[in-house]
């Protein structure tokens, strides 16, 4: 599914974020590190992206993508990178908020591995009603109907401008009121 909805929108951040913690749930540590770089890249040089407009009840930051990384780094034995990652991290992580990555750092320097972090479960995308609604089609033009003239002398079929109207050409006849 994750697949999927990067091919459709290979610029949503959250979305590599997301499939990189399935990959390193399946062990899959190249494709997770690859997924985190692509997620912090289009996180564009931006602290966070908001998600809330889109449906989803969610902000990632860019520290958590590069701790998330770093936890890749440290499944690979990349041990150096990790702390480096982690260093960068510090500088994106809000002020006065550092003892989480303070602690990751003391792991890599023993030598532990980093426990990822995710979107949090039963996160899901919902759009908002108002916006659902304007994906259903809607029918501008209404149903064909056939619309046939009770005028007698009537004989043309087609489009044209309004003719000039002749005196009695317009009446119905007895027989067609009937």
């Amino acid at each position: 599914a994750f697949n999927q909805t990067l091919v459709k929108d290979n610029s949503l951040a959250v979305g590599f974020f997301q499939r990189g913690f399935v990959y390193l749930q399946l062990e899959m540590y190249e494709e997770a590190l690859s997924d985190y770089r692509m997620a912090f890249s289009h996180l564009r040089k931006n602290p966070f992206i908001d998600y809330k407009q889109l449906g989803l009840r969610y902000i990632l930051y860019a520290w958590e993508v590069l701790y998330n990384t770093a936890a890749a780094q440290c499944r690979l034995q990349q041990w150096q990178e990790a702390r480096v990652t982690l260093d960068k991290a510090v500088v994106w992580r809000p002020e006065g908020r550092t003892t989480i990555l303070d602690m990751a750092l003391e792991q890599v320097q023993d030598g532990l591995f980093l426990e990822p972090m995710q979107v949090p479960l039963g996160e899901f995308f919902r759009p908002r009603k108002k916006e659902v609604e304007q994906l259903d089609s809607k029918d501008f033009l209404g149903k064909p109907k056939v619309i046939s003239s009770i005028i007698p002398n009537d004989e043309y079929i087609g489009f044209e401008p309004l003719r000039p109207q002749k005196q009695g050409f317009y009446e119905p006849s007895a027989d067609a009121l009937r």
